[in-house]
């Protein structure tokens, strides 16, 4: 099975718990995801099947949107509920004070990354040195803040949607805030509505997708037969459809050895291209509409190289 679930992550679960179940619904080993959620937090969380696993670095690289709230007045060592509490202080600001706080941290910002993260330092995860109660320095990190859309203000809480780069910590930012405001603050909940161009309320849980994935394969009257995206009617997504921001070309029919080869591609190989496309990424097919991956104009060569490639090549 080669495409791309958009899973709803559930509380409890962690991404690699995610993929793990996933491969067992599936039976194939080749899963990947595009971007961790700590197990408190749920949302969308795109998963990638067979060769659209080779997608995940690039889809992790996309900008994200959170619905998150806020409790101010209380510091934890994970900067969210989970953790210990380290301090409390009564929150004497005003709903307007908090507000212009929060609207302060829209636009680029320098994130110092939580000890309690996936992230590694001399090869060792952030995490592991926290738990072993090891704290290191962390450099801060270049993240924009593109939106924040405040939906509730009720003292000492803040119910916020953040739409964020790549690499950005909610929980930071709620801790950030928190200092902002001299009180203290931390992360009481986290959603993630929208990642990679999936939404939320497309979303599947995995109990949901098991169920799909038992159905097809009682259709076919075989517990273990190999279903095809078709099967599953519109669980599994093609991999082009994280990809549609990007111009379409064809590669004419008499060129098709030479793509599936894996040569650089030539101006005059391609149906739909246009100069313009040199300073952006293309998705390519082959004459007969498959999609074979994702590839960039080479200045140097004169040639469109490919960046990933997802088709048997």
């Amino acid at each position: 099975m080669n495409g791309i679930i958009n899973v709803y992550k559930e509380k409890g679960y962690t991404s690699h718990d995610v993929v793990a179940k996933l491969r067992g619904i599936f039976g194939q080993k080749r899963i990947g995801h595009t971007g961790t959620l700590d197990p408190d937090a749920e949302g969308v969380l795109p998963i990638c099947l067979g060769k659209a696993a080779r997608a995940c670095d690039m889809l992790a690289e996309k900008d994200k949107v959170y619905e998150t709230t806020l409790l101010l007045g209380k510091t934890t060592d994970t900067q969210d509920l989970s953790g210990k509490v380290l301090e409390e202080k009564e929150v004497v600001c005003l709903p307007a004070q908090a507000e212009a706080a929060i609207m302060g941290f829209v636009g680029a910002y320098r994130q110092i990354p939580p000890m309690y993260s996936a992230l590694k330092v001399n090869g060792k995860k952030l995490c592991d040195l926290a738990r072993a109660g090891v704290t290191v320095e962390r450099k801060p990190r270049d993240v924009e803040i593109f939106s924040i859309e405040i939906q509730e203000i009720a003292l000492p809480k803040v119910k916020m949607s953040v739409h964020c780069s790549k690499g950005t910590y909610i929980r930071t930012l709620c801790h950030d805030v928190g200092i902002a405001l001299g009180c203290g603050g931390c992360m009481e909940s986290l959603v993630r509505t929208r990642a990679a161009g999936f939404a939320l309320e497309d979303a599947w849980r995995l109990d949901g997708i098991e169920a799909q994935v038992k159905k097809a394969r009682e259709q076919k009257k075989d517990p273990k037969a190999e279903l095809s995206r078709e099967d599953l009617d519109g669980l599994v997504k093609d991999t082009d459809v994280v990809f549609l921001q990007y111009p379409e070309v064809s590669v004419k029919a008499e060129y098709t050895k030479a793509l599936y080869n894996g040569n650089p591609l030539q101006e005059g190989w391609l149906s739909g291209w246009r100069q313009e496309y040199q300073k952006q990424m293309i998705r390519v097919y082959d004459s007969g509409q498959v999609f074979v991956g994702v590839y960039r104009w080479e200045e140097a060569k004169g040639v469109i190289k490919p960046v990933k490639i997802f088709a048997d090549c």
